[in-house]
């Protein structure tokens, strides 16, 4: 099986590591470096980005699947993307009976209503509180979550500790693929908080689609900007894979 999995940089990562633990897989990997971040287009210029790379991926690879490993556009434009593309979504179903929960996403993702209807579907959800957690998928995305943990708590604090503690959170969805990568800090941080991540759940669904098996993983990287940048930030978080253009 063919997948190609992307967003706007690292945040695939975290949603390849899930699929290649379930079943094996010839996955692409397609880090659109120059456009991110996702989380601060506007709705127009996303709709835009997200189409285009489609249909371009789909011309270049053929894929059987095609993972949109963004929550951003995946929460706004769920209804208008082809059937063969799988979405990732705050796994809000497996706490619809819960109460002070928290959906950590993006800025544009926070303010959009898409994000609200997605929120009602879930009549027994109570107090859901929608935080804004752009700051944090930059640590991801410049490398600092590697290097220099003090600014990662530092930020990790200043964006989450009032609403957290003032919203008495039980529950944490972490609704950018990037944020996976901070759930060392965040578990510190926050020790009687749930964090959910909803790559598991992509996994599954890959999991269960019939058609030809892999018999081994592999993994083909682009970028759409700096192969040699991403290849080093790749290369500290012990992915020694080449780095292509892709155009």
């Amino acid at each position: 099986m063919k997948i190609v999995v992307f967003d706007s940089g690292l945040g695939s990562l975290s949603i390849i590591k899930a699929i290649q633990k379930k079943t094996k897989s010839d996955i692409i990997y397609l880090a659109d470096k120059k456009n991110f971040p996702y989380g601060k287009k506007t709705k127009s210029q996303l709709y835009k980005i997200i189409t285009q790379t489609i249909k371009k991926i789909s011309e270049k690879f053929n894929p059987d699947v095609i993972v949109l490993a963004s929550n951003t556009p995946s929460l706004l434009f769920k209804d208008e993307l082809p059937k063969n593309i799988i979405t990732v979504l705050p796994p809000l179903e497996k706490v619809q009976k819960a109460s002070n929960v928290a959906i950590l996403a993006t800025q544009v993702v926070v303010e959009s209503k898409e994000l609200d209807n997605f929120i009602n579907q879930f009549k027994e959800l109570k107090d859901v509180l929608k935080i804004n957690c752009s700051e944090l998928v930059e640590l991801v995305e410049n490398g600092k979550f590697l290097t220099n943990e003090k600014i990662c708590n530092k930020t990790i604090h200043k964006v989450l500790d009032k609403p957290i503690m003032e919203n008495k959170i039980k529950i944490a969805t972490l609704s950018s693929t990037h944020l996976p990568f901070l759930l060392p800090y965040l578990k510190k941080s926050f020790r009687g908080i749930e964090f959910l991540d909803p790559a598991e759940d992509v996994a599954d669904k890959i999991a269960k689609i019939k058609g030809p098996k892999s018999t081994k993983n592999s993994l083909s990287i682009y970028t759409t900007q700096s192969p040699k940048a991403l290849q080093r930030n790749l290369k500290n978080m012990g992915i020694s894979n080449k780095v292509s253009l892709f155009s």
